[in-house]
């Protein structure tokens, strides 16, 4: 597989509450990161592909930049001036990273934060692109332009709530970036390509195995994401609730590509009670939508909780491969009979989900990592898993002849023909003469049959029943 060429990496930075996160989602034309008159919302970097011109770049969003972690009167031991001091240091990371920094400004306030964040960033002065926000319609336009004593060599006055100037940022951020479209238009680009070629052989390779870590707080999830991707994506500290937005990773193992979401902690709805949280937990069950495979992550000193049998019944009726991980198992004390202890607790808390795999972890020092992504590569085949219609039909026959339907009321329904509709989550649909006569015990039968006998046996499978008066060798 040729590797991808690296995209250009635009950083968006400033202190709280100049309207980082809104820009962003400007750019992407949907709403990725949360936006919150609360400061500090936005804590770890948030990374995704944009387009600028008809160009591809990388854009991030980063937490906002305090001076106030430090201040006389607050405690920095303090469990938010660490966390604003993690978040600091991941923006002064991101600076170094980026091919060029977009630094959002207030029109309304320039403050002290404002006037050191400068400062920090004279090293970079020559990827510096300033946005002078909140100038929609005009105001404060002749305020803002103080900000140009600074010396910046570019500065443009936006509004990133409503679009204000934003075609002409973008023309900027074109223009410093080179990305300018090739002499020739965009068939150039596919200069040295056999033209001949079928889509096939243009193919990537095997496609990404996309993972989603969920979890209640503090189970170790960026601990995870950190350790997979080889980097300090997310931010880690025992502060429950660290983690907002969700945050994307990748990384390869033997030889698959994987994409990781990291995402907020998962408490109980009652214990909610911040717009923030509610937001972050929306957006980490959100990317069941947008997964393959689950990490459901459980503390393993802390055992099971109703949370967590909640969020694996949310991963199970979306049909997601869902691995069930014992995180810090390196400092539970017991051996092999302690853990078969806790996966039999497992297995009789979560009893409809018996096939999912249960597995040991130490994110912290990496112990069972290989495991893991084995069982992931593992899962991501049955997931993917195409059975013929054929060989379905004599499966059916064989179990229906081992069992049958059992009659109602001195009536019995009869099995027609049964079909696989979907792969990812796997789907199949069960053909009868009259589908009501067939109780709900029999299609777990037959949903048990498939997943043992057809190679689905670790992950959920979906079964659909309709009406058909028609045998499956009358259709075929």
């Amino acid at each position: 597989m040729n590797p991808a060429p690296k995209l250009p990496l635009v950083v968006i930075a400033g202190r709280p509450n100049t309207g980082k996160s809104t820009l962003f989602n400007r750019f992407l034309h949907r709403r990725r990161a949360i936006t919150d008159p609360t400061p500090g919302v936005t804590r770890d970097p948030i990374e995704e592909t944009a387009s600028i011109n008809g160009r591809e770049i990388r854009l991030m969003d980063t937490g906002g930049f305090k001076i106030a972690r430090s201040s006389a009167g607050r405690d920095p031991a303090s469990a938010e001036a660490q966390m604003d001091a993690l978040v600091v240091e991941k923006t002064l990371v991101s600076l170094k990273k980026a091919d060029l920094i977009l630094l959002l400004l207030d029109a309304e306030q320039l403050t002290a934060e404002d006037e050191e964040f400068i400062a920090l960033l004279r090293p970079y002065w020559n990827k510096v692109i300033a946005a002078v926000n909140k100038t929609e319609g005009g105001r404060l336009e002749q305020t803002a332009w103080n900000y140009m004593r600074f010396g910046f060599e570019s500065m443009i006055c936006v509004s990133a709530e409503h679009g204000d100037h934003f075609p002409e940022l973008c023309e900027r951020i074109a223009e410093r970036l080179k990305l300018t479209e090739p002499e020739g238009g965009l068939e150039d680009e596919a200069e040295g390509e056999n033209p001949e070629e079928s889509a096939e052989e243009r193919e990537e390779g095997p496609a990404l195995i996309r993972v989603a870590v969920l979890g209640k707080p503090n189970t170790g999830k960026s601990t995870l994401t950190n350790r997979l991707t080889g980097t300090e994506r997310s931010i880690v500290s025992d502060f429950a609730g660290t983690t907002r937005d969700v945050v994307e990773g990748f990384f390869a193992y033997k030889g698959r590509n994987f994409q990781i979401l990291d995402t907020a902690g998962i408490r109980r709805k009652a214990k909610v009670t911040e717009n923030v949280e509610y937001y972050s937990v929306n957006r980490a069950i959100k990317t069941l939508d947008d997964t393959d495979i689950v990490f459901l992550l459980m503390d393993a000193q802390d055992g099971l909780s109703e949370q967590d049998k909640k969020i694996a019944a949310l991963a199970h009726d979306r049909g997601r491969g869902i691995i069930f991980v014992l995180n810090k198992w390196d400092i539970q004390e017991g051996d092999k009979k302690a853990f078969k202890k806790t996966e039999e607790n497992i297995r009789i808390m979560f009893g409809h989900m018996e096939f999912a795999p249960v597995l040991p972890l130490s994110a912290k020092i990496g112990k069972g990592i290989a495991a893991l992504l084995s069982t992931a590569m593992e899962l991501y085949g049955q997931l993917t898993r195409k059975i013929d219609t054929a060989a379905l039909n004599l499966a059916l026959a064989d179990w229906t002849a081992a069992y049958p339907p059992p009659s109602t009321n001195g009536a019995r329904g009869k099995l027609r023909y049964l079909v696989q509709t979907g792969v990812n989550p796997a789907r199949f649909l069960v053909f009868a003469s009259r589908p009501k006569l067939i109780p709900a015990s029999y299609l777990a039968y037959l949903r048990n049959k498939i997943r043992s006998g057809l190679g689905f046996d670790k992950i959920p499978v979906q079964l659909e029943i309709r009406e058909s008066r028609k045998k499956w060798e009358e259709i075929h």
